[in-house]
């Protein structure tokens, strides 16, 4: 007899582009454990408590939680971790014996890829771009892990994004200052700069980038850091490099978020270098195909 497979699985919206199923297979598979994981997209917030009773019902194992459904689905959780409380946003849902956790390993992962720098961050102005979830863990990471002397936070809707803090309970410990995202020229002053929204993603805007690249707002004294991860070389990413800037693509964060969410899941490690190694043959056979 061989064990009941484990159902794991990624709660979004249009996100069959995702390379979470890739990186929690192979890791599955390297570790020979009875599990799968696979894609539920979600056509609309009002299905999102449906979908999590329904889990309930099936004792589906465990989710990860992207956009746009981050905040979407903190109600309907049993428990939040301090983590995901701090920022009420989930990115990992694990499913204890019906009572559902809520954790983001977002801010840690996001995190990771930047401590190396962070000596360089300190006292030092940060640029976010964004006003979902992903911009709340950016913002907690460098609240948590770096002492940065203030975060601008670029969004499309000021007063929306000044709701968004209001109720994640944000400490105001880095000062934050909310700028129309049309206005992006106090990034020139930043030391490191984040895209914290979808734009950049193949499938969508694929060819866009949330700074104007016209305006030479970029230069070699900052870190650019890219959370989209497909395609693994972004518009801005591209034109960060040409001007000899530091570089970090979304694959780190997305490698480093999903060690921690399936040590969540099954009290095990990641066998990363495998998962790594999986990766990016299948981002270069991905590029292949797109030139061919």
């Amino acid at each position: 007899m061989t064990k009941a497979t484990k159902i794991y699985a990624l709660l979004g919206r249009g996100v069959d582009y995702s390379y979470s199923p890739l990186i929690h297979n192979c890791a599955f598979r390297e570790l020979g454990l009875p599990c799968h994981y696979t894609v539920f997209n979600i056509a609309e917030p009002d299905l999102v408590q449906d979908a999590l009773r329904g889990a309930r019902a099936l004792g589906i194992a465990g989710f990860n939680v992207t956009i746009p459904y981050k905040k979407t689905v903190v109600p309907f959780l049993d428990e939040l971790s301090v983590g995901a409380a701090s920022i009420q946003a989930v990115n990992t849902i694990v499913n204890e014996y019906g009572k559902l956790v809520g954790h983001n390993t977002d801010i840690d992962g996001f995190a990771a890829p930047l401590l190396p720098y962070w000596k360089s961050i300190t006292g030092k102005t940060i640029s976010i771009f964004g006003g979902g979830g992903a911009a709340l863990a950016a913002i907690e990471a460098f609240n948590r892990f770096f002492t940065p002397a203030e975060i601008l936070l670029f969004v499309r809707d000021p007063e929306k994004a000044r709701s968004l803090l209001h109720e994640s309970g944000y400490d105001c410990s880095v000062p934050i200052t909310i700028i129309a995202q049309d206005t992006p020229e106090k990034i020139r002053n930043s030391r490191v700069i984040v895209n914290a929204t979808p734009v950049g993603t193949r499938g969508g805007k694929g060819d866009s980038s949330i700074i104007p690249l016209d305006r030479e707002l970029l230069h070699p004294d900052q870190i650019v850091y890219d959370m989209v991860y497909n395609p693994l070389n972004t518009p801005l990413l591209q034109a960060a490099q040409i001007t000899g800037a530091t570089t970090i693509s979304g694959i780190e964060m997305l490698i480093g978020q999903a060690e921690r969410s399936f040590t969540l899941w099954t009290n095990m490690k990641m066998p990363i270098d495998a998962v790594r190694a999986a990766l990016l043959q299948e981002i270069q056979e991905q590029q292949s195909r797109i030139s061919d």
